[in-house]
């Protein structure tokens, strides 16, 4: 095997975008964060295109009706989440001690046997009270903690306010970068490039636009289905599972973990946790029969264990940057992977393999 100045320079190039992003992660996140929101608000700006709009018109509406969108959701809900956010960690401070020494131990010693002094139950329930108290006034220390701090806070209104601003300048000059970067490819290349970057344009598009649109739909089950049960917390809890189903399982686990306890804690009736399992039961059975197929569907959806190997690796090696990179990078290269295997099965080496 050879090797020319060419591919010498794509490992060059390729090792020095590493060390960029490295070296620049910690201010890359509203640049990236304003991109995704371009290209998922791209095909958008496009069909009022087609509508003989133009494209700074276009462009405008859409942000326009996207920020209003934002603006009233958050209107709506941070009150009521902040308010249920205090009273959660109120409500779970005061009841964990006596939930658990008076439902849950004489259970253990009841149906098991189990002597809590062995375990030395009276102190961890001691300890964990402890810093359930500490948590009720966790989020307002925080706001306190950050207010002090005049950099912090000016870096994180500048974030804020740097991403709709990058995602208008990108939406309304995406196709002329697209354009760009296509007219700068070597053209004995292009064609392959060209092919690769629809392919990955058609699933990572369908996956993000699906995958959003599933989560939505998650919290809005989870958090209705936990108000019919009767749970104080539904909102809050409904919300923090779905946003965390982007992850296959997380958002089953944590919500089935918060609201069980939830709910323990409220009634004192452990026959209360077969309305929480059948809540989220129900809700994992219409995203698998209905949401995921319809939504993202079979093709183009990441296999469980590489979403979660992707997350966990950009969050290593990048942080929350690397966290909001993770499943775009991980639906590109699932795409020039596949055709890398369908090279290599049509290639000589493959051939001779067998044949042979």
């Amino acid at each position: 095997m050879t090797f020319d100045g060419r591919f010498w320079f794509w490992i060059f190039l390729a090792v020095l975008s590493v060390l960029l992003i490295t070296l620049l992660s910690p201010i890359l996140m509203p640049f990236v964060a304003g991109a995704l929101i371009a290209y998922l608000a791209d095909p958008l700006a496009d069909r009022l295109e087609a509508l003989k709009l133009s494209r700074g018109l276009s462009v405008t509406i859409v942000f326009i009706a996207g920020l209003g969108v934002i603006l009233l959701l958050l209107l709506v809900l941070i009150p009521v989440l902040s308010s249920q956010l205090q009273q959660f960690a109120e409500f779970f401070s005061d009841n964990f001690d006596g939930t658990i020494r008076q439902t849950l131990v004489p259970y253990l010693e009841e149906q098991f046997g189990i002597d809590p002094s062995v375990l030395g139950a009276d102190q961890l329930i001691s300890v964990v009270s402890s810093n359930l108290k500490e948590a009720g006034g966790f989020a307002k220390n925080a706001i306190q903690a950050i207010s002090k701090s005049g950099f912090a806070v000016l870096g994180w209104v500048a974030n804020l306010v740097m991403i709709p601003i990058i995602s208008f300048y990108l939406l309304r000059d995406w196709d002329r970068l697209v354009a760009y970067i296509h007219d700068l490819l070597p053209r004995n290349i292009e064609p392959v490039v060209a092919r690769l970057a629809k392919d990955s344009d058609e699933m990572l598009g369908a996956f993000l636009r699906g995958q959003f649109l599933v989560m939505l739909a998650l919290s809005t089950i989870y958090s209705i289905g936990l108000w019919i049960i009767g749970l104080n917390f539904a909102l809050l809890i409904g919300l923090i599972a779905g946003l965390v189903s982007f992850v296959p399982y997380l958002g089953l686990i944590v919500g089935v973990a918060i609201a069980g306890l939830a709910i323990l804690f409220q009634t004192g009736d452990a026959f209360q946790l077969f309305w929480v399992f059948v809540v989220f039961g129900v809700a994992q059975m219409v995203e698998g029969v209905l949401l995921t197929p319809l939504l993202v569907g079979e093709r183009i959806g990441l296999h469980p264990v590489a979403v979660i190997f992707a997350v966990l690796a950009g969050g290593q090696l990048f942080g929350f940057f690397g966290v909001l990179l993770a499943l775009p990078v991980a639906a590109v290269l699932a795409v020039i992977l596949r055709h890398l295997h369908d090279s290599y099965k049509q290639s000589q080496i493959y051939r001779i393999n067998v044949d042979s």
